[in-house]
């Protein structure tokens, strides 16, 4: 059972930022590296960066909120709620990117600790995605 009411809930969870300080610093510096994208477009899924002309899309995704291998954990107050809400995230990430990859378009899923630990490396595997995305779709 939830130790907030209703209202409190809400509250918390509207506080939740859509757009997070990494994947505006990610953006920006791929835009600076001369890429160009749509961010957190309007597709399915809600992808952090869009490429349609390319169909590619990139996901960052943080490693509490997608249940990261490495460190993702489920807290230990109220874990029943907290084991069924990451659930349905991993479910929806994976229904997401089987969508995308049936539907032809190239899916890049990076955790947020990729960037944490070495953020131009990161950087370039986005870059050498998107060109391999280029190449693609000719």
């Amino acid at each position: 059972m939830d130790n907030l009411t209703p209202e409190q809930r809400k509250k918390v969870m509207r506080s939740i930022r859509s757009q997070s300080k990494l994947e505006n610093k990610v953006t920006k510096a791929l835009w600076h590296k001369g890429l160009r994208f749509r961010k957190n477009a309007d597709l399915y899924g809600k992808p952090d960066i869009a490429i349609q002309k390319y169909k590619a899309v990139v996901f960052i995704d943080s490693c509490f909120w997608h249940n990261c291998p490495r460190h993702g954990h489920i807290p230990t107050t109220n874990e029943d709620y907290w084991t069924k809400k990451l659930g349905r995230n991993m479910k929806r990430d994976l229904d997401v990117t089987r969508y995308y990859k049936e539907e032809g378009w190239c899916v890049l899923r990076m955790w947020e600790h990729e960037f944490k630990e070495n953020f131009d490396e990161a950087i370039e595997k986005i870059i050498k995605f998107i060109d391999s995305a280029k190449q693609k779709a000719g």
